[in-house]
């Protein structure tokens, strides 16, 4: 795979509950980080992709309204929209733009200040999500999706409460060191267990929270990211894949097809296996959805991902570290930042920048973000 496009500025707001400012504001905290990661200017971007889920936002077109916060006029800025995936659909974009020639370097900027609105007024606009017609009327939620996506597994894998849980500890234990992350207390495996139940059989430290953040990533071609950066990260492969809006048009709920597709497609581009991935960063909006991508990630064969939980293997000393930053589980949320966030993670990771919470010798990394109840898919894997 040529080494053609790079990651060469990384950067993050703390996600918070009740952000204070505007979005605008709250974008450029996370660009200034990247902006003085890479040292640059804002003169050196030649366009930015703007992403967030916009039933979220009081700002119609926030795109335009940020490129001119930013300093970013007159330069074109785009926005781009797929849910939970937003961030990282806005890399796929990026790269296009660079692989084409259009534009030597992009900003992919994503927000959300998810707070604007209220927690009844979330629920709603994720209800949304899914087919306005055929399914939301039902009054289906996002943890009662991911219910039955668990309820699926147990059934079909023989996965139990606890194998959830013990994802929920390891990620507690990393959001304590993470001080972006909006969550940041151990939780025991009894106290996750006994929490109250959200939607059987998913309890309360089995979901993530809502969060308001931003996150940024600045993205260049070959010439310009040897020029400008010491320790470029090259973008090695890219998949996406999507899948039936409706449950009911899937094959199978112990799984995200969209996921498992994406993963093949990136391993394929960057010529690489599952096994060849020091550290990984996967979206787990809940913890079903992290032992889930264990399996549609190639990490372990369906039905054996709990093996990797429950020997430890997913910690920053296992065979295949996952989530290490404390995941969305203990990071939060903020639907548009999230990828960029887990984008971030992997760059300082693969450049030893990551504390205390760096995997040794990290050199191949992997992002899994998903859009959605598994309807948009996104696998990026990073190299040194």
């Amino acid at each position: 795979m040529p080494k053609d496009v790079a990651v060469i500025g990384v950067g993050q707001s703390a996600f918070v509950r009740g952000y204070q400012g505007s979005i605008r504001e709250l974008a450029f905290e996370a660009f200034r980080e990247a902006m003085q990661d890479a040292a640059m200017s804002v003169a050196d971007i030649g366009a930015s992709v703007v992403c967030s889920a916009p039933e979220y936002d009081k700002q119609r077109s926030p795109s335009g309204l940020i490129a001119e916060y930013l300093g970013l006029n007159p330069q074109p800025t785009f926005v781009i929209e797929n849910v939970c995936s937003s961030s990282t659909s806005g890399v796929r974009v990026a790269y296009s733009l660079i692989k084409s020639g259009l534009h030597d370097v992009v900003a992919v900027i994503g927000f959300q200040k998810m707070s604007e609105i209220t927690s009844a007024e979330s629920q709603e606009r994720m209800g949304r999500g899914a087919d306005i017609i055929w399914e939301s009327p039902f009054g289906t939620m996002m943890p009662a999706y991911y219910a039955m996506h668990a309820r699926a597994h147990f059934t079909q894998y023989g996965s139990t409460e606890k194998d959830l849980a013990l994802i929920r500890v390891k990620s507690s234990k990393y959001g304590v060191l993470n001080n972006k992350a909006v969550y940041r207390k151990e939780v025991a495996l009894e106290q996750a267990l006994d929490a109250g139940v959200v939607s059987s059989p998913l309890k309360v430290f089995d979901c993530c929270a809502n969060a308001d953040g931003a996150s940024c990533v600045i993205m260049a071609n070959a010439d310009k990211a040897k020029g400008i950066s010491n320790q470029p990260v090259w973008v090695m492969g890219l998949g996406a894949a999507t899948a039936p809006m409706n449950l009911a048009g899937r094959d199978a709920l112990s799984g995200l097809n969209c996921a498992r597709l994406a993963a093949q497609q990136a391993y394929e581009m960057a010529g690489v296996r599952p096994r060849d991935i020091d550290v990984a960063e996967v979206h787990d909006c809940f913890t079903i959805a992290e032992l889930m991508a264990y399996e549609n990630l190639g990490f372990a064969e369906p039905g054996k991902g709990v093996e990797l939980i429950r020997n430890g293997e997913t910690y920053i000393d296992g065979k295949i570290p996952v989530n290490v930053d404390g995941g969305l589980l203990s990071k939060g949320h903020p639907i548009g930042a999230t990828g960029g966030s887990q984008i971030r993670t992997i760059v300082l990771q693969l450049r030893g920048e990551a504390g205390a919470i760096q995997v040794p010798g990290a050199e191949l990394g992997l992002v899994h973000n998903i859009g959605g109840v598994g309807i948009y898919g996104n696998v990026i894997i990073l190299g040194r």
